[in-house]
């Protein structure tokens, strides 16, 4: 994760007891008090000192007061601060990484991959696990089969090199026999296996505008057909867990819980949310109203971009956790990294 330094408004004091206070209040989810703080703060100052603190604290927009508790939570700002320059993170431990390895094999298939990510994030943070599926155009095709429907309409079967098979209805301005079809398919396959959906498309347009007449007809029907066949599928994700939240006192209202489950099932929205990270390298941290996303108010969202071979490839997509803002941020960053790595690693080797 991107770490900045800790504010310099904030003494080393007011730093203490903000980690320490926002470290409780995750753990017991109450609102923390003085006397509290001047027991585990580590700090030799009266309770009095410690009051005036957090008056400053809450002044400056990083504590509140909930009702007529003497205690303080942390708002958004403070967890923002918290995360960015106070939370001590530590490595991953090695049974955590066995695990994630074992569970993310290589061979299993890619769609396979996703739901087990989803599956063991939200397993071992108690959050939703969410992935997005990466674009199919970022795979390399091994090979393309047209079979013959009702009327113009054709289906195409697609096989890529990561072992996905992806069945697409083709609309055509014509009816194509089976022997139009088969002499495609094998033009297709003999001179573009191995070589990305994107490259195969531009580079039919290419030769279509520079073919001799003897090769017209054929990548005439080529392109109508790849056009289609080989266009960008629809972006998707994978979510797991959700029920794992009904039980937070955080979303107790259950307007709140119905409109956050509807944002899961829309999928469109936090799918936009994941992709403003793709090129962000690390782990990234939306924090409440910084998702820019109503239902997500009170939540956290941790991201991490997954890329082919786990290291400086290409990236592929982005997993995360979604869980309220009072969530061990200390345990799930890297949980997340960690799940990208082994992601990331398993899919390269798919392919």
């Amino acid at each position: 994760m991107n770490r900045k330094p800790a504010d310099p408004s904030l003494d080393p004091r007011a730093r203490q007891l903000l980690r320490t206070l926002i470290g409780r209040y995750i753990n017991s989810g109450e609102p923390i008090g003085s006397q509290t703080l001047a027991r585990h703060a580590g700090l030799d100052v009266s309770a009095a000192t410690i009051r005036n603190i957090l008056a400053d604290l809450e002044d400056a927009g990083l504590l509140s007061a909930p009702h007529s508790s003497a205690g303080r939570v942390p708002t958004p700002q403070g967890y923002r601060l918290f995360v960015d320059s106070l939370l001590q993170v530590r490595p991953l431990p090695d049974s955590d990484l066995a695990r994630l390895r074992g569970e993310l094999p290589a061979g299993s298939g890619t769609q396979a991959l996703l739901g087990s990510a989803s599956e063991l994030l939200s397993a071992m943070t108690h959050f939703v696990g969410v992935v997005s599926v990466p674009r199919r155009e970022q795979f390399a095709f091994r090979r393309i089969d047209f079979v013959p429907l009702d009327g113009a309409r054709v289906l195409a079967i697609l096989v890529f090199a990561d072992n996905e098979v992806q069945n697409r209805i083709v609309q055509t301005r014509r009816p194509f026999d089976s022997g139009e079809l088969e002499r495609v398919a094998n033009y297709l396959n003999a001179h573009f296996a191995g070589r990305t959906v994107a490259d195969i498309r531009a580079t039919l347009l290419r030769e279509l505008r520079t073919a001799q007449t003897e090769m017209q007809s054929l990548l005439t029907q080529s392109v109508e057909l790849a056009e289609q066949a080989l266009a960008p599928g629809g972006d998707d994700m994978v979510l797991a867990g959700q029920t794992r939240l009904m039980g937070l006192q955080e979303l107790a209202d259950l307007d709140r819980l119905r409109d956050l489950f509807d944002a899961f099932a829309r999928k469109r929205e936090i799918l936009q949310l994941l992709e403003r990270t793709v090129q962000a390298p690390g782990v990234r941290i939306f924090i409440g109203e910084e998702t820019g996303l109503a239902p997500l108010e009170g939540m956290s969202l941790v991201t991490a971009p997954y890329v082919a071979g786990g290291g400086s490839g290409q990236v592929l997509g982005v997993l995360g956790v979604i869980g309220p803002t009072r969530m061990a941020y200390d345990r799930v960053i890297p949980v997340v990294q960690a799940a990208a790595d082994a992601l990331g690693a398993a899919i390269h080797s798919e392919s």
